[in-house]
This record gives structure tokens, sequence and C-alpha cells, in this order.
């Protein structure tokens, strides 16, 4: 008995080996996705649930910092932690939540869906995020646009001084190696729930998509307290938002701004590393099954 099933075990690998070596490079991409419809449909829920975050989340940090409160940041931290968590319930069952190139970055080189599919995810999350800071920019008045960057991601801000006009913020290795540090912690502490569909299963998505907004909005709070620097807006962890308030203001948004999507990539390589390192029974994930390494393979 236990001969015949190894030796269907053994054939069932075999077979599923000469499958492996048959799909060709695009068929490893997912280049069929960029001509399906449904992709692009769910595409939507990532272009209008990102137009709202970079609304909502730029809001707050206007607002945290007009009101009269000795801790602003504290208030911002767990207003964001809020935000995200209604969006990614909202937006969930349309596209799977991920509204941040980051999660679709990560989510391809794990090989939960296609790089085409995160491609055109990541294409529509900047251009949400692009009509997001259109939105805030039409509603708020220039005082507050020039006061605040429009809520954007900043690394230095030209503030008045006593001998004229001073640059005030931090260096832009810190905040490189913030934005590293701060991602890969967002991805290893909460993602990683909803990547393992064991996990994500047990704990149901309340709670996943809770532990995310509450790790994103913590944070938020260490990278913008730890500095203690004006002018630095803190860790972004989401290009695409820090995108749309760079091309809608501009200005000092634009110094630094490559820091926002190296710092997150690399996270991003990091922690796809960290998933190969690790026992594979210690990972359950079920997708597109075609990760980095494989999609390489076959291009050598």
């Amino acid at each position: 008995m236990f001969s015949h099933v190894f030796c269907s075990i053994e054939q069932w690998e075999v077979d599923h080996g000469k499958k492996e070596k048959s799909l060709t490079l695009g068929e490893r991409l997912g280049v069929e996705d960029l001509y399906s419809l449904n992709v692009w449909r769910a595409s939507v829920g990532e272009l209008l649930g990102s137009a709202v975050l970079v609304f909502m989340l730029d809001t707050i940090v206007i607002s945290s910092f007009e009101t009269q409160t000795k801790t602003p940041n504290m208030l911002m931290s767990i207003l964001i932690g809020i935000t995200i968590t209604i969006l990614l319930l909202a937006v969930f069952p349309i596209s799977g939540g991920h509204m941040n190139p980051v999660i679709s970055f990560s989510a391809a080189l794990v090989g939960l869906i296609s790089l085409s599919r995160a491609f055109i995810y990541i294409c529509a999350q900047c251009v949400g995020a692009l009509l997001g800071a259109l939105a805030l920019q039409a509603v708020v008045s220039h005082t507050i646009t020039q006061s605040f960057s429009l809520g954007g991601c900043t690394l230095t801000v030209i503030a008045p001084g006593p001998n004229g006009p001073v640059v005030t913020g931090i260096e832009t290795s810190q905040a490189l190696w913030l934005e590293i540090i701060c991602t890969f912690i967002f991805l290893f502490a909460s993602i990683w729930l909803a990547y393992d569909h064991r996990q994500a299963k047990a704990l149901g998505v309340l709670v996943v998509f809770s532990i995310i907004g509450t790790i994103l909005g913590l944070l938020v709070f260490i990278s913008t307290s730890l500095t203690g620097k004006k002018g630095y807006a803190g860790a972004g962890m989401n290009p695409a938002r820090c995108l749309g308030p760079a091309m809608i203001r501009g200005g000092h948004l634009w110094n630094g701004h490559w820091v926002f999507w190296v710092g997150p990539a690399i996270s991003c390589m990091a922690f796809y590393i960290y998933t190969k390192i690790i026992p594979s029974n210690h990972f359950h994930a079920n997708g597109y099954r075609h990760d980095f390494f494989n999609v390489l393979r076959a291009l050598i």
C-alpha cells in the first residue's frame, strides 16, 4: 500500500517538474492578466481605495497638527490605524485590499499574485493617489496647502528662522534606513498574517486587518517620535501615497522622494528572502505560485 503511495508521489513530482519546465516566461509572469477584464475591474477598486486613502490620511496629518494638542503625532497615528482598517475591509472583497505598492510588489515576489497583476495594481494605486491629492487640494485653503505640504511625505522643510529661512528635517541616509526598517516591520509583523492562509483563516479578516492598521499606526508614531525633527513627515511605507501630493504640490516634496520608493523596495526583497530561508512548513500561502526565483529561473 505504502509503496503505491510513494510511487504516486514520485510520479506526481516528475509530472509536476515537467509541467513547471514547460511553462513559458509569459505564463510565469502572468501576461494573461494584462488581458483579463476581471483584473482591470479589480484595479478600479485599488484606484478608488488609494484615492480615498490619500485624501483621508493627508487630511488626518493636517488636522492632527492643526488641533491644539501636545501630542499631535499620537492622535495622527490612532486615526491612521482606524482609517486603514476600515478601508482594507471595504476594498478587500474587490481586489484583495492592497492600496499600497509595497503589498502588491511583495505579494508578487512571494508568488501570491502575478507580476503582471502587481504592475496593473501599482499603476492604479499611483493614479488613485494622484486623484486623492487633487481632491484634497480642491477643498483646503492655499495657506494650509503651503504650510503642511498637502500632507505629503517630506524629509525637510524650509522654516522661518531668526536670521532668515532655515532648512529643518533629517538626513537622507537616516530617512532611508527608517523607511527600510519600518516597511520590513510592517511586512513581518502584520502583512505576514494576511499572506499565510492558515493564520488569516484562524484569526479572521477583521482581526487581521485590525492588526495591520494598528502596526501601521504604531510605526507612524515611532518614526515621527524617534527623530523629533520638524520637517520630517515620518516613514511613508506607501510610495503611491507619497507620489500623489508630490505630483500636485511639487517643490520640496520631490527632495529625497526616491527614498520612499527605494526603501520599501529593499524591504520587500528582504522579506521575500526571509520567506525563502525559513522552513517551508512555517509558511503556507495560496496564490499564483510563480514567485520571483521561479521567474528568474525561467529567464536563465
